[in-house]
Formats: C-alpha cells, structure tokens, sequence
C-alpha cells in the first residue's frame, strides 16, 4: 500500500506541473511582448552639463548636433574627484562611446577613462584639434591634452564613431 501512495503522489506532482507549464505557456503567447526594444534608456543630462560648466575649472565639452541615433546613456559630474566628467553614449553602431574629462594627472586618468589602452603613434586631427589615438583590447580613445584639463574620447566603437563625438563637442 505504502507503494501505491508513493506512485500516486508522483503522478500527482507531474500533473501538477504540466498545469503549470500549460499556464505558464497561455501566459507567454497572449500578454504583449516586444522583445526588440532596448532596454538601455535614454537620459537628459541637460541639468548635469549645466551645473558642470559652472563648476568645473576647464571648458566642459559635450556633443552638440548628434542624430538621434546617438544615445545618451549615463552622465555624472565629480568635483570632488578631480572635477570629473563623464557622459556616456550608446553610438548609432549599437557600440558604447564616452567623454571623459578631468584636471587628474593626465598619465592615470587616460588609463582609467580607456582601460588600459596604449598611446600609439598615430594622431587625428579633428576640427581645430590634433587627437592622439590609443588602441586598447577593450576600448580605444582619442586623447587631447589642454594646460587645464585632459579630454578622452574612448569606447568600444570604432575610431570612425569615436572621431564624429569629438567632432561633435562643444564647449559652449
């Protein structure tokens, strides 16, 4: 008898869970979906870039004119941490792009704005401004030094992506 009520309890918990993945399934198939949609939001760093510009001891660059393609994802300004800048953008590649800006010495702040990226002997100039370029296992960057500040442009996306941001700045 003890083995009848075992195969019993057994048959029950698998009916149980085939009820289950039948709801479970209904569930899926009839409430709307839309996995195509990004799950990264975009942000308005308008308010951030203003009060970084007035408390900042240098020009603080931010693009201007970008397509609607470039999205602004993260933004944060730390004057107590070197009067950083950061201001992050998933590109219209679907690769990620950063400017990066700061009055820390300009050796440890590069590495840590490209991770790790090594300087190469390659330069750009975009606009007014020769970039000098690094190239980097996870991000490459383009890099200008001012006597008040350092500028990193750097991400994942191709130097191509990463030449329109800094075409794109402006410090106005």
């Amino acid at each position: 008898m003890a083995g009848r009520q075992g195969k019993q309890k057994v048959r029950d918990m698998l009916l149980s869970l085939g009820v289950i993945a039948l709801v479970a399934g209904v569930i899926y198939v009839f409430i709307p979906h839309d996995d195509s949609k990004s799950p990264v939001k975009r942000v308005d760093y308008s308010v951030e870039l203003t009060t970084a510009r007035r408390a900042a001891p240098y020009p603080v660059a931010a693009p201007e004119g970008l397509p609607t393609s470039w999205k602004a994802t993260s933004v944060r300004f730390q004057g107590d941490r070197f009067n950083s800048w950061h201001l992050g953008f998933l590109g219209p590649g679907g690769q990620y792009v950063a400017v990066e800006q700061s009055t820390q010495e300009s050796a440890p702040f590069i590495a840590s704005a490209s991770q790790g990226a090594r300087k190469t002997a390659a330069t750009q100039r975009i606009g007014d401004h020769v970039w000098q370029r690094y190239q980097g296992g996870r991000y490459d960057a383009l890099v200008r030094q001012d006597k008040s500040a350092t500028t990193v442009v750097t991400g994942t996306a191709p130097f191509s992506e990463l030449a329109k941001m800094a075409q794109a700045l402006k410090t106005s």
